[in-house]
């Protein structure tokens, strides 16, 4: 399949192509027409223009993550040895808002050591120090500036709406399990438990589209959505344009400086293979003319393999599909529509916290969700009942998997395999994590909302614990890593994010993350985009 194009001189250009539209793609589109009003910018995205009705809901994400649907391609990897060869879920966002159409909308950085560890890696320029700064820039906190937030930036950042009651419950029940209480998971200190604050504005959730594009985009950044990235054109070893469908026909647009790719950790590897950045001998097999030989675009990849403790339960704030709920539905849906409060503003993971393992590590490696609802199989399968979830993740997995080709075009989903638990030691950190969350459900705080675990006893032994591991663990929703950032031969791209071997080609999203960072990842795919502006347009200052 030829990728390569001539250069004729009747063509339709802009200064930057940018493919993708979430978090990072939406940041950095912005800030390049913002910050370089004689440029012009495009913004190529396979989804619709307009978020969903249920996506404005918080709680709409009961429904948009479980399915296939015009905003989700609710991808699924290829079967995991370690689960006993079950297939993984992988819901990604499709539209403008990518991924931050469909998540928790949980606002998290991670942690300053996981920055350190990029630089350490010869990543100059992402130390905490560096990055901090745009954190801040891209914040808008409702708690106002501090040391540690910024005021008057895009992301709107919100305390929760609705406080439920059974958030302080298993807040007060974690602090009786030994763990500090903490009200800023991105201030001082990471490590404890709390209530997140999420991307919300007025109750509503505050996607990445809307934070950075508004209502109307400047006039020198053009919006093509439904519009599927086919390839990336090539005049030599340079970026010259990008191919793409909409309404059932091939268009190309052309890039008189730099094609910027922000289609995701699943996305931006697989536009790079068809469009011959790559391994050779997989690329040739799929009839792909080669244009640089990359072996490693489509490694690294990570994952944040987690597991979840269901119950059964009633009690004062709990969400499920049941007559009392259905009941009061109306209540709560004229009470969101009036004021941007009541249940629906819930983002269902309303709390959790950061924990260690083991005593003797420096930092925590477990991210705790709670959930007021059942969550079994993503959601995927229904109880008529309230209850509760606990997750646990593995914060810093030693596994690492990969993304391939299925075939030699985009319109063939990639091959997504995270070879979830294949270091032995991310099993055992999962196991002391699922210990972790049965000691915190069997404290008194909890004893109101006593109910019968779906799967399990809630006081399982490590085997036990193993078997509910490799039957029921599955992602959180942060794959990272596959056009992996360094300084070494084969790293896909240099820490400016320019694709190794070729020319006025850049990855910004978060396939460029070296190692994976300690927590959600739109916060810090937004930095990335916010930085990645800067670095191209040559900006020293934040």
């Amino acid at each position: 399949m030829a990728n390569r194009t001539s250069d004729p001189t009747d063509r339709p250009e802009v200064d930057y192509i940018v493919v993708g539209a979430g978090p990072a793609g939406c940041a950095v589109a912005a800030r390049l027409a913002q910050f370089s009003p004689d440029s012009s910018v495009a913004l190529i995205e396979a989804g619709p223009a307009k978020a969903s009705l249920l996506s404005d809901v918080p709680l709409g994400i009961a429904v948009l993550v479980p399915f296939r649907s015009a905003r989700n391609y609710a991808y699924e990897t290829v079967p995991q040895a370690a689960f006993g060869g079950r297939k993984g879920f992988q819901p990604r966002g499709r539209g403008l808002g990518g991924s931050s159409l469909i998540n928790a909308m949980i606002y998290m950085r991670g942690q300053p050591q996981d920055y350190e560890s990029w630089a350490s890696l010869g990543c100059k320029g992402w130390s905490w120090r560096d990055v901090l700064p745009y954190f801040k820039r891209a914040e808008d906190n409702a708690r106002g500036p501090d040391e540690w937030h910024g005021s008057g930036g895009p992301l709107h950042v919100s305390d929760l709406a609705h406080r439920n009651r059974a958030v302080d419950a298993f807040v007060e029940a974690a602090v009786q399990a030994g763990f500090p209480r903490n009200t800023d998971f991105n201030g001082a200190v990471q490590e404890g438990v709390g209530a997140y604050q999420l991307f919300q504005k007025n109750g509503r959730r505050f996607n990445a589209a809307r934070a950075y594009l508004g209502s109307s985009p400047p006039p020198n950044l053009a919006l093509y959505t439904e519009a599927q990235a086919r390839r990336v054109l090539f005049a030599d070893k340079r970026a010259a344009g990008v191919a793409f469908g909409r309404v059932g026909r091939e268009e190309r647009l052309y890039a008189r400086r730099e094609v910027i790719l922000s289609a995701g950790a699943f996305g931006s590897p697989q536009l790079l293979m068809v469009s011959g950045v790559g391994p050779a001998d997989a690329l040739k097999r799929f009839g792909i003319e080669v244009v640089n030989d990359a072996p490693d675009v489509g490694q690294n990849l990570q994952d944040h393999c987690d597991y979840c403790a269901n119950l059964i339960a009633s009690g004062p704030g709990l969400f499920g599909l049941s007559w009392p709920m259905l009941t009061t539905g109306p209540g709560e849906i004229a009470s969101f529509l009036r004021r941007g409060s009541g249940l629906l503003t819930s983002n269902a993971a309303e709390a959790g916290g950061f924990v260690r393992s083991r005593p003797n590590i420096d930092r925590p490696d477990l991210q705790l969700h709670f959930c007021i609802g059942i969550v079994d199989d993503h959601n995927r399968k229904l109880h008529f009942a309230t209850g509760m979830s606990l997750h646990v993740c593995d914060l810093r997995p030693k596994s690492r998997g990969a993304v391939t080709l299925a075939g030699p075009d985009v319109a063939t989903a990639p091959l997504i395999d995270p070879n979830y638990l294949a270091d032995p030691e991310d099993l055992e950190t999962l196991v002391r994590g699922a210990e972790i969350v049965q000691t915190i459900l069997d404290k008194p705080p909890f004893a109101p909302y006593r109910g019968r675990h779906l799967y399990g006893t809630g006081r399982d032994g490590p085997e036990a614990l193993r078997k509910l591991i490799r039957e029921r663990a599955d992602s959180i929703y942060h794959p990272v890593g596959t056009c992996r950032m360094g300084i070494d031969a084969r790293a896909v791209v240099d820490p400016t994010l320019r694709v190794r071997g070729v020319d006025g080609l850049r990855v910004v999203d978060a396939s460029i993350m070296p190692l994976l960072v300690s927590g959600n990842t739109q916060a810090p795919s937004a930095m990335i985009g916010e930085k990645a502006a800067d670095m191209i347009l040559g900006r020293t200052t934040v």
